[in-house]
């Protein structure tokens, strides 16, 4: 006889003990023991898929809320509040950059202003420094070769050179800078290295000066220079076109600039028959200082007119 209770127990099932097939009351019909293991084999089954959907359920939440949270990010970033934190956050980054450059730049202007000033400054010191180291050196010359003159010891006194000044001299030195200055602008037009030279001295000495600081730099130099050379150097070797030209060629090397050389020498070889001619180192000193004067002020002048320049 087929026992309904070892069959339970066999299968696993968790059926409460009132439960029908337990019940022995007569006159009821059971129902076959085939029938009774198929209900059993269908209620675990639905015990696990319950279970089953049971978890799906938990992880299509985590799942859900994972998603409303990543939603919730990208909505947050893409919204328009999101674009103008965004947008806010990058122009105070600019703001700030642009207040950084600001500064950075009225720093560099005031560099530049103080740069400007040294330069100037120093332009003219070291103008005053050199002629005055000229002047001396001139007048040492000068003095040694008196000396040695009235000893026996040379026999050309550099004090022979004087500081006349008669009316026709106006003359020789109006003539000079009218020739020495016309020269100098053919050249700056027909000789590209005479022009390049003399832009980049002059831009290195002038650019810094005031209207007024041309007139020291011209004249400053030109008296000097014409007290070493054609009033203590030249006499040395005779009054002579040669000396002139000796005196000249030293006078150019001294110049920098490949262009600069060789007008310088030809200037100096001027300034040496002057000097032979009217034997007054007033001309010279005169000519060579309104020829400095000429040459910054053209400068200055095609400099503030690029245009002028470029002609």
């Amino acid at each position: 006889m087929f026992n309904t209770t070892s069959t339970l127990m066999r299968f696993g099932s968790n059926f409460p003990p009132n439960h029908p097939l337990f019940s022995s009351s007569q006159g009821r019909k059971y129902s076959s023991p085939f029938t009774t293991r198929k209900r059993l084999l269908v209620y675990p089954c639905s015990v696990q898929l319950k279970a089953f959907a049971s978890r799906k359920s938990e992880r299509k939440r985590r799942n859900d809320r994972k998603t409303t949270k990543e939603g919730t990010l990208t909505s947050k970033i893409l919204s328009p509040d999101g674009y103008k934190e965004s947008a806010d956050k990058d122009s105070n980054d600019g703001n700030s950059g642009r207040s950084a450059s600001v500064e950075l730049l009225n720093e560099n202007a005031d560099a530049a202003v103080q740069v400007a000033g040294s330069s100037r400054a120093a332009v003219l010191q070291a103008c005053i420094i050199t002629s005055v180291l000229l002047v001396a050196s001139g007048v040492a010359i000068r003095q040694a070769s008196h000396l040695a003159y009235a000893k026996g010891w040379a026999n050309f006194d550099s004090t022979e050179i004087a500081f006349g000044f008669e009316m026709w001299h106006i003359e020789l030195i109006v003539g000079l800078v009218i020739l020495i200055s016309t020269s100098r602008f053919i050249l700056l037009k027909i000789w590209p290295d005479f022009a390049e030279s003399s832009d980049a001295a002059n831009q290195q000495i002038l650019s810094s000066l005031q209207p007024l600081d041309y007139v020291v730099v011209a004249f400053l130099p030109g008296i000097s220079e014409e007290l070493l050379f054609r009033g203590g150097l030249m006499p040395l070797f005779g009054l002579s076109w040669i000396s002139a030209l000796g005196i000249g060629a030293l006078f150019g090397v001294l110049h920098l600039g490949g262009g600069r050389k060789l007008s310088a020498t030809f200037v100096g070889f001027a300034y040496g028959v002057a000097t032979v001619t009217s034997a007054s180192l007033v001309v010279p000193m005169a000519s060579h200082s309104l020829n400095n004067l000429v040459g910054g002020l053209l400068w200055r002048f095609a400099a503030s007119n690029p245009q002028e320049k470029q002609m």
